[in-house]
């Protein structure tokens, strides 16, 4: 029985070995061809994939995105060879161990039949990759369109700037950078979003259009997150900013875009964020806004754009707008409150929107009596203005320093629109310690250069005249408000210039005050003996009604540094003056004094002395200035003429004489007025003094036959006013004649000529075209009968003013035969008021070839001879005139069409 079941078995055995054997090279043979199978498969698809990633690559280069198919494929694939690949080396094992025959029989089909269902499976997968590729498409489309139509509030008056930035925007521009600059609030913003807006609804020729929203922390990275966006581009957060930098360059060096930057507060490089830089090759376009000149400027920008306020008529409409009450502002006299109140904005935009907005629903005069006068003394508090300023502080904190800082605040001293001279400036920060003289670098020089920071930084601007700046109102109201916000200035200013006071501020409000500013007021008297212990400033100019200090008033003002009593009406300076030992700057300019007393030669640390145009000053006393040891500016220009010894009361006082002058050794600047020809024969002497003066006045020197200027040392090349009068033997004046001189009176501004007499020609030598008074801006020439033209001044480069006045013989401006040629495009480069008045033989202003470009006001006045003017339709400037000698002129071309322009003002 064992015998018979160990022979079954056994047969049994046999029997499964055969039927084995015979599957496994069934299955062996199908599992081979399945691998092959797979391999071929798995081949083609990488080359699909291979050849769809050149494609995705070469669409990113173009700009164009990947499509959602696309990488959902390329996932897919990904997983399919991962599986292919474990298949692979499961049967490379296999093969292994077959060759070695360590293997079960009976559990070897088994494994072969499984690994052939995940073949099957795995081909059938890549067999539907297959197919699905054929309908992929990489090209996720073409970069999208960045820019959409941005709601924006109604716009008034940009109507001009928006012109000017589309005609940069145009085909013909080759320019590929503009900067769009101004202060905070005056609409930049808008003026970017109209532009962005106009392109999308009337089209453009650009390929991209990318806006991007700047703000003070933008850095290029955050840029490029932002450029990125818009283009559609995708990057992994540990992309580095070279990687990102170079898909963005990929996608834009190829397109025609325009990049519009608003706000930008810090230089961008553009290499860094990848945007091409647009030329004129690539025909692409950047614009951006910021409220930095220079900005501009680091930015490269080759257009430089200054959004500027509103006009008078444009503010009223967009005041009223907001507002939306045209029945109240029809009452006049909630109307001129409403007029008041706009005034006060200066055309900011941004003010006006604000204020109209809080007046709206104000209905009674007694609202708006409360507003205006809110808005003229704390403006801080009006509803609203609070946005503006912290608008506004962002400038302010951008300044580089505090000594910017406190530059930009001393300037809320003065009057609302009141242009200040820039020079007279620099010279109060001077006496206040904010310039002080180092390795011997010019302060007065240092003052514009901190200027030109400020207005570059919009928080200034130019005045009425090239010399000047101001400060707008609102900016002002800011500037107010900052120095109360902070701590060393809180409650410590009294400033209300040109206010309308007649009495001075009480003196319980002098005594913790820091700074004093009653400007251009009609006070008339003042405190006795105010306690000021820590006033250093004290400003009381133009109170013209002001005719007495008392004696005490300074005793008790020890550490006052700027006193300004200039075009008050003060006969004589108290002797307290003594006690103002810490005084740099003292100006009585303007004054009716006669007598300086001695006692200010106590004033040791004066460095600023001004008392030009004190026509009443007869006595000095020598022991008023020579005790001055760091005096830098003494200006007696208009003014003391006593340079001979003489004596005064009952003691015998020397009076200051040239020779005291001498002494003065730190003195820069000096302003000399002389009476007499023995006093110019003097003056001539002391050649150390020359190279000082640089405000000269001579008048009454009779026997003068011609003022030589080669007798002043170094030709009077310091110079900078020059006024002769009542000379009545001058024939004209003596300039140097050698070629390397040529440059005679280079620093020469204003030039004055009165009562000449015998005057026929202004100069003895021709005027140099490059050279010779290079940097003089107004001539006043009057009462001068024998002078018959002033044909040398067409060429001067920054000549702004010439006013003739009475002067009986001239007949023409500029000689016919003098005159440049026409095709000289220089001619009056920088003239803007012409003043022509009582020339009755003045017969043309201009010879008929040409014609004025950049004149703003003319004034023409008993000039009967006149028939034309020099003025083309597109530049008619304000005309002052008669009305009778106005429509007499002759209507020939190109006079036609200008004698019916509404541009004459009826005299």
């Amino acid at each position: 029985m064992d015998f018979i079941s160990s022979l079954i078995v056994g047969f049994a055995q046999v029997l499964c070995e055969s039927m084995n054997m015979a599957d496994r090279r069934g299955h062996n043979t199908d599992l081979r061809q399945a691998i092959t199978d797979l391999e071929t498969a798995i081949g083609d698809l990488k080359a699909i994939r291979d050849d769809l990633s050149l494609r995705i690559q070469q669409d990113d280069l173009e700009g164009r995105s990947c499509s959602n198919r696309a990488r959902e494929w390329l996932s897919a694939v990904q997983a399919t060879e991962t599986k292919a690949a474990s298949i692979l080396v499961r049967f490379r094992r296999r093969e292994q161990r077959t060759r070695m025959r360590r293997r079960c029989l009976g559990c070897f089909g088994c494994a072969d039949y499984k690994l052939c269902n995940k073949v099957s499976a795995t081909l059938k997968s890549i067999g539907e990759l297959r197919e699905r590729s054929e309908d992929i498409k990489t090209d996720g489309g073409s970069i999208q369109q960045t820019c959409r139509e941005i709601p924006i509030k109604s716009v008034v008056g940009n109507t001009t700037m928006m012109e000017q930035v589309l005609g940069f925007l145009s085909e013909e521009e080759e320019r590929g950078i503009i900067g769009v600059y101004g202060p905070g609030g005056v609409g930049k913003t808008t003026l970017m979003q109209s532009i962005n807006n106009e392109l999308i609804t009337k089209g453009h020729q650009y390929d991209v259009l990318i806006w991007v929203q700047m703000s003070r922390e933008f850095g290029e990275c955050t840029i490029q997150q932002a450029v990125g966006a818009q283009l559609g581009l995708s990057w992994d957060e540990k992309d580095t900013g070279e990687n990102r930098a170079l898909k963005i360059y990929r996608a834009l060096r190829q397109k025609r875009f325009l990049l519009l930057l608003d706000d930008v507060w810090e230089e961008i490089d553009l290499e860094k964020t990848g945007v091409p830089r647009p030329d004129r090759v690539n025909k692409c376009k950047m614009m951006f806004t910021t409220r930095s000149m220079a900005l501009c400027s680091n930015m490269g920008a080759e257009y430089k754009l200054r959004v500027e306020f509103l006009e008078k008529k444009y503010a009223w409409e967009l005041f009223c707008s907001k507002v939306g009450r045209k029945d109240l502002l029809e009452s006049s006299s909630i109307r001129r409150l409403a007029e008041i109140i706009v005034s006060k904005c200066g055309g900011l935009p941004l003010a006006l929107i604000t204020l109209g907005g809080a007046m709206a629903h104000r209905e009674t005069e007694e609202e708006w009596i409360h507003a205006s006068e809110v808005l003229t003394r704390f403006p801080a508090e009006m509803k609203g203005m609070n946005y503006v300023f912290a608008l506004l502080k962002f400038s302010y904190d951008n300044l580089e320093s505090d000594l910017l800082r406190s530059c930009f605040l001393y300037c809320a001293l003065f009057p609302e629109e009141h242009s200040i001279e820039i020079e007279q400036l620099v010279e109060y920060w001077v006496g206040e310690g904010f310039l002080t003289s180092s390795h011997g670098v010019n302060t007065i020089y240092k003052g514009y250069f901190l200027i030109g920071d400020l207005k570059a930084a919009c928080l200034l601007e130019t005045g009425d005249e090239k010399t000047q700046v101001k400060m707008h109102n609102v900016v002002r109201s800011f500037a107010l408000w900052m120095a109360s916000e902070q701590g060393t200035y809180k409650e410590l200013i009294l400033v209300e210039p040109n206010m309308g006071h007649t009495e001075a501020p009480k003196a319980e409000n002098w005594r913790q005050a820091l700074v004093i500013s009653l400007i251009d007021n009609r006070i008339q008297t003042l405190p006795e003996k105010p306690i000021c212990p820590k006033l250093t400033t004290l400003m009381l100019q133009r109170n013209s009604s002001l005719k007495k200090i008392s004696t005490g008033f300074f005793m008790h003002m020890p550490i006052l540094r700027v006193l300004d009593l200039s075009f008050t009406s003060i006969t004589e300076i108290p002797l307290s003056i003594k006690y103002l030992v810490e005084l740099c700057h003292l100006s009585m300019s303007g004054t009716k004094i006669s007598i300086l007393p001695q006692e200010l030669g106590n004033l040791r640390k004066l460095k600023h002395l001004d008392l030009q145009r004190t026509q009443f000053l007869q006595t000095i006393p020598r022991d008023a200035i020579c005790w001055l040891s760091k005096l830098e500016v003494l200006n007696l220009y208009y003014s003391y003429a006593g340079w001979e010894l003489q004596s005064f009361g009952e003691d015998e006082v020397e009076e200051l004489g040239f020779d005291d002058l001498e002494y003065l050794e730190n003195l820069t600047t000096l302003g000399i007025t002389v009476l007499s020809l023995e006093t110019l024969k003097t003056l001539y002497e002391f050649g150390a003094l020359h190279k000082h003066i640089q405000h000269l006045h001579i008048e009454e020197c009779n026997g003068l036959l011609y003022f030589n200027l080669p007798s002043l040392t170094n030709h009077g090349r310091n110079l900078r006013r020059l006024s002769i009068r009542s000379c009545h033997d001058l024939e004209y004046l003596v300039t140097p004649i050698d070629v390397v001189e040529n440059d005679w009176l280079p620093r020469l501004e204003v030039l004055t000529l009165h009562s000449l007499h015998k005057l026929s020609r202004v100069w003895r030598n021709p005027v140099s075209e490059e050279e010779c008074l290079r940097n003089i801006r107004c001539i006043n020439i009057s009462h001068c009968n024998k002078l018959k033209n002033v044909s040398w001044v067409p060429k001067l480069p920054k000549l702004e003013v010439i006013d003739l006045f009475d002067c009986r013989e001239l007949e023409e401006l500029i000689s016919e035969h003098e005159s440049p040629s026409v095709e000289d495009p220089t001619l009056f480069p920088s003239l803007k008021t012409l003043k022509t008045r009582d020339l009755p033989e003045l017969k043309s202003i201009l010879p008929s070839r040409f014609s004025f470009q950049k004149v703003e006001t003319l004034v023409i006045t008993n000039c009967p001879k006149v028939k034309k003017l020099p003025f083309q339709e597109t530049n008619m400037p304000r005309v002052y005139c008669e009305e009778k000698w106005w429509n007499a002129l002759e209507k020939d071309e190109p006079n036609k069409e200008l004698c019916y322009l509404p541009r004459f003002v009826p005299n």
